[in-house]
Formats: C-alpha cells, structure tokens, sequence
C-alpha cells in the first residue's frame, strides 16, 4: 500500500499499478492452462504469501485467481502443435495476492460465510467453522484451475457442490457429515444425490477424479493438490508444510545456483516490509471499523 485517504466516508486505499490478473489472463488466453514450471512458480508464491498472512493470524478469505495479480501480463506467442494454435506465454511469473478487504483476524468475528463459491471449503459449505485451512483448500482450487484452464467447482448450489467434490475426492468422511447444522444434504449418512439425474450426469461428465489426471510428469503437482483438497480441515495441510513439498525442489536448486541477492523467489526484505505495512494498515482500520 502506498497511501490511502477518505474520501466522502470511505476508505480509499493507493496500491502499485499491477498486470492482469491471473484469471484474466486465462481468458485472454482461450482459457489454456499454465505450463506446469509456470504453475510451480506462482505457487510457491502463492503459498508464501498467504503463509505470511497465516503466521500473522489472520485469514484471507476470498482467494482466487481474480485476486492473485501479476507484476507484469507481457507474454511471447508461442506455437502449441498439441491444440494446433497458439498460447501465450507468460515473460514473468512474478505475482502479487490481492484484496484483502475480507481478511479475517483469529480473535474477530467469523462470518458463516466466505470464500467465493467455486474455491469455498467443505468446512464452510457445512458450517463447521472455519479458519487458516480454508485458504489451504482455496490454493488447491485454484492450482487445479492453472493445470486445467478452467474451474473445477463451477456450480452455484450446495448439494451438487458437495457432489461434486465426491466425484473428484471421493466420500465426505462421516464425522464431517455427522457435525453439520444442515442436514438436509444428507440421508442415511450419505450425500442425497441422484446420480443419475441430469444434474448427476452432468457433474460426472464434467468432474474427473483427481487420480484420473494424475501423470508422471505432475505427480508432484497433484499430490499437493490432493493435500491441500484434504476434506478435514485439521489434516489438511499447511502452507507451512506446502513449501517444503517435492512440487517446489526445482526452485530450490534454482536458487542454489543463483549467485547472492538474486534470488527470485526469497520473499527479500522489501517484500517482507510492504506485507508488514499491509498487516500494520489492517490492524489500525479494523480498530478504526
């Protein structure tokens, strides 16, 4: 943040001019996926940043690709052989997270309801209650949307919702079916879900296993997606946790070959400052709110 001012009673916040979002550059893009180096880049970004939020208490709470920011959107053309057309290709991978407008602080009050629908937990959907795990999840929706160039959960109700996180997870675990205020999406323990309904059809069509595009090449990307997509949010895992997983080992020998001061992907000192001044503002305009 470089400055703010109020103007007519509201708060108006200055930020850096930044890129497109990485949303926007999908469908800029014909919604073609991320190369999987492009993804293992603005992931560990991702994890770090969102990491930091973490260590400092608070819940970010809408993540998604609309709100991940990058620094520069200038990309090459590049011949793609595969879908006989071409893609653009990222020139940086470097990104920002955005909007913090709905960060949430351990020690306030915790609306029932967060996250945009297509990266909301199952933990909210449920109202179960909800804390730092429930970005954990939104990353995992949100690398799956990289790989694939589209989102996985596109649906605007509950029920099929929780389908079709079974058709892509497996079974919700019975404790979490067992807890939930809303019982109506159950029945006998089980989701109350015809799968042979047009709707039913409809999300097997569309929804695939997470196994199923499970590669060679990706393994590594999947195994931390299918981590983070962990149904409890108590074992799902940590951003802490996620930066240490095999996925992002390249970075670290890249940058074990960079000679000192350049490395890319540090979180250096002034990106650690600028965090801290966001997390400062934050801190004084809740108090002001």
């Amino acid at each position: 943040m470089l400055e703010w001012f109020e103007y007519h009673g509201h708060v108006c916040m200055v930020f850096e001019l930044l890129g497109l979002s990485t949303f926007d550059f999908i469908r800029e893009n014909c919604f073609l996926p991320f190369t999987l180096e492009h993804i293992r880049q603005m992931a560990y970004q991702i994890c770090k940043s969102v990491n930091f939020l973490h260590v400092n208490k608070l819940t970010h709470t809408d993540l998604k690709p609309e709100n991940i920011l990058l620094v520069n959107a200038d990309y090459v053309e590049e011949y793609n052989p595969e879908l006989e057309c071409y893609e653009r290709r990222l020139k940086n991978t470097d990104i920002k997270v955005a909007d913090f407008g709905n960060a949430t602080y351990d020690f306030d009050y915790h609306s029932p309801l967060v996250s945009t629908r297509h990266y909301r937990a199952p933990e909210v959907i449920l109202a179960l209650g909800w804390s730092q795990p429930c970005d954990v999840w939104s990353i995992g929706c949100i690398l799956i949307e990289y790989y694939l160039g589209y989102a996985v959960f596109q649906t605007n109700d509950d029920r099929e919702h929780l389908a079709m996180m079974e058709r892509v997870l497996g079974p919700l675990p019975r404790h979490m079916i067992e807890k939930p205020r809303k019982h109506e999406y159950f029945h006998h323990a089980r989701l109350d879900w015809d799968e042979q309904s047009l709707a039913g059809r409809c999300v097997s069509n569309w929804c695939k296993p997470l196994k199923v595009r499970w590669q060679r090449e990706e393994a590594n990307l999947f195994d931390l997606i299918q981590k983070m997509l962990e149904y409890d949010p108590a074992k799902r895992i940590t951003l802490e946790e996620a930066l240490k997983h095999p996925f992002f080992s390249p970075l670290k020998r890249q940058k074990r070959k960079l000679p000192p001061g350049q490395c890319k992907f540090g979180g250096g000192r002034h990106t650690s400052v600028s965090l801290k001044r966001v997390i400062g503002f934050l801190r004084v305009f809740n108090k002001v709110l």
